[in-house]
């Protein structure tokens, strides 16, 4: 019986998650005495949110409720990529945030290395965004999990479709 076990290693998060963040972000932005006259909005595209605001110092504000937010629901921040600020018209501020999703080609190359050189009897293989590990013993497969916990990555790893 020579069956093999395996799991995915990919970056990704909880659209719904991050949707219900930004809307109880919104809600206490407008309930705080400092933010409330700043007209403050965030707006969620496909890939980044937007924060228009009124001051450098209100959007360090809203940036700390947000990661909060975040955190409370689950979210790793690492999926928050923070641009630079930028002025905009009537003294306001707006900063772009990319969601960083899925695993780029040169960080997948770099689990996969350190994997290959930890671990002897685990074969991890690239596809696309995500990086499938595969052996014969379970055992090992949970070595690796535990082994790329520990480590600190750009982006937040989760395991899936562990068989």
């Amino acid at each position: 019986m020579a069956s093999t076990y395996s799991f995915d290693i990919v970056s990704d998060f909880d659209r719904q998650e991050l949707v219900n963040a930004v809307d109880q972000a919104q809600r206490e932005i407008k309930q705080r005495y400092d933010l409330k006259d700043t007209q403050t909005e965030i707006e969620l595209g496909e890939g980044s949110l937007t924060i228009t605001t009124a001051s450098d110092m209100a959007l360090s504000s809203i940036q700390d409720i947000l990661s909060t937010k975040a955190a409370k629901r689950g979210l790793s921040l690492k999926i928050f990529d923070f641009q630079t600020p930028e002025s905009v018209s009537g003294n306001r501020v707006r900063q772009v945030v990319q969601l960083k999703k899925g695993i780029d080609a040169t960080l997948a190359k770099q689990i996969s290395k350190q994997i290959r050189d930890t671990f002897k009897k685990v074969q991890p293989s690239i596809q696309g965004d995500l990086v499938r590990v595969s052996a014969k013993d379970k055992d090992d497969l949970q070595a690796v999990i535990q082994m790329l916990k520990q480590e600190d990555y750009p982006v937040a790893l989760q395991f899936i479709n562990y068989r």
